[in-house]
């Protein structure tokens, strides 16, 4: 069932928040992959707060459509007396005193947290490969990897061990993971949701996003970490919508499956009463060149006493990544971020007229777990392509959203406005229905 209709029941009195958080919690501890997916339960939180939900529907005063919904977190939002350790040994044993500000607003919007979920070390990676701490597996493959940083958030749904979840995404973190397990992830746009009490990659880049099984989910979530209220979805239609298709960049070396869910669900779209128009835009091959800069140096920046005082702690290849920061001077930094504006200005006024633009989310099925593991040339490749295409989205500054096609592991990707997450959830939505 969708959180939505989760939260319908316990409105209608015919579900019982305290026995809908008891069964995820017990699903969590039965499960083969429990452990592999959570990185800890909060058991005790999580009926606490479903005792209190379950007396607000009684008395009339649910405060959010999802109010006694039970979600997972990403172990890198901040949770009062719980461990937060970023999927990193770099951290372990660190206990924050404060929730972080979107488990808060959660929190206070009725949203039940069960536990908080692996991911990749210190979330610098698309692939959810981490043999430092766990490393979750695809719902469809479990020989292959869930696709990362926000791993087990996502395979904490698809599996149906919480009905949402919270991640973040800072390249692709929400989307690649929801696109690989079938479900639906929201990139929001850089500073619309708190990252006070989140432990940070790249401040300029890291977003806080919901994955979940629908579009309503996704937006209910999104509310529900604003303490704000969801967009408004009755009566969206593609009739007359105007979607702009990527072609630069994003098309190049999309492998079999997923070009070939692509294509349909292009033709799906059209037939649902979108007009589609193929768009070039140089400036976006531009800006994914200043992604190298951009990204590693403010993340070097970020953990380079942490991580030089204890190396041996890191997973080689993502402590390499982060060391390929220290290659960038303070003005290449400050050039590659002159040039994204510029990349960012001409982009808006070029799709200015359009509702979204579609791409695929990933040119790649998930790779192999053991071969990512032993064969650096596979692990270096198949990382860069992951992001690739959902990276576009972090240099331009706007707001995302990947769709499941209804081909295993393929998703679709509609790109909106900076702040235009309501328009693009209404957008995403009717696209939903003509795709499914």
């Amino acid at each position: 069932m969708s959180a939505a209709d989760l939260g319908r029941e316990i409105a209608r009195g015919e579900l019982d928040p305290r026995e809908l958080t008891a069964y995820f919690l017990d699903a969590i501890a039965a499960h083969d992959f429990g452990p592999r997916i959570y990185a800890r339960t909060t058991e005790d939180r999580a009926m606490a707060e479903a005792e209190a939900a379950l007396k607000r529907a009684k008395n009339g005063l649910r405060v959010s459509p999802l109010d006694g919904v039970p979600v997972s977190w990403k172990d890198l939002f901040d949770s009062a007396g719980v461990a937060t350790e970023a999927g990193s040994a770099l951290l372990k044993g660190r206990r924050p005193e404060a929730d972080a500000e979107a488990l808060r607003n959660g929190a206070a919007m009725g949203l039940i947290c069960l536990g908080k979920t692996h991911m990749s070390e210190l979330a610098f990676s698309g692939l959810g490969l981490n043999p430092m701490t766990a490393t979750p597996p695809c719902v469809n493959d479990l020989a292959a990897v869930s696709g990362g940083s926000s791993s087990g958030a996502a395979t904490s749904v698809a599996f149906g061990l919480a009905a949402g979840a919270i991640g973040s995404d800072t390249g692709g973190s929400v989307r690649i993971p929801a696109a690989w397990n079938d479900l639906v992830g929201l990139k929001t746009t850089s500073g619309r949701v708190s990252l006070k009490g989140v432990v940070p990659l790249c401040k300029r880049y890291d977003t806080v996003g919901p994955l979940a099984r629908t579009v309503e989910d996704a937006a209910f979530l999104l509310a529900a970490i604003e303490g704000g209220k969801p967009a408004d979805l009755r009566g969206a239609s593609l009739k007359g919508a105007r979607i702009a298709a990527l072609q630069t960049a994003v098309l190049d070396d999309v492998r079999g499956a997923p070009m070939a869910a692509y294509r349909s669900a292009v033709e799906r779209l059209q037939a649902a009463g979108a007009v589609i128009d193929k768009i070039d835009a140089p400036e976006v091959a531009r800006a994914l060149d200043q992604s190298a800069v951009s990204f590693t140096a403010e993340a070097y920046g970020l953990w380079r006493e942490a991580i030089e005082a204890a190396p041996e702690k890191m997973y080689g290849p993502i402590l390499e990544r982060f060391r390929s920061g220290a290659a960038f001077t303070g003005a290449d930094y400050v050039a590659a971020w002159e040039v994204l504006a510029e990349c960012r200005a001409v982009w808006n006024a070029r799709v200015a007229g359009y509702d979204a633009v579609l791409l695929p989310t990933a040119p790649i099925l998930p790779p192999d777990m053991a071969r990512l593991e032993t064969d650096e040339g596979y692990y270096v490749t198949e990382n860069i392509l992951a992001l690739r295409n959902t990276r576009v989205a972090n240099v331009l500054g706007l707001s995302a959203i990947t769709l499941p096609t209804g081909v295993p592991s393929c998703g679709v990707s509609l790109m909106g406005k900076p702040m235009g997450e309501e328009a693009l959830l209404r957008v995403a939505f009717a696209a939903e229905a003509a795709l499914s």
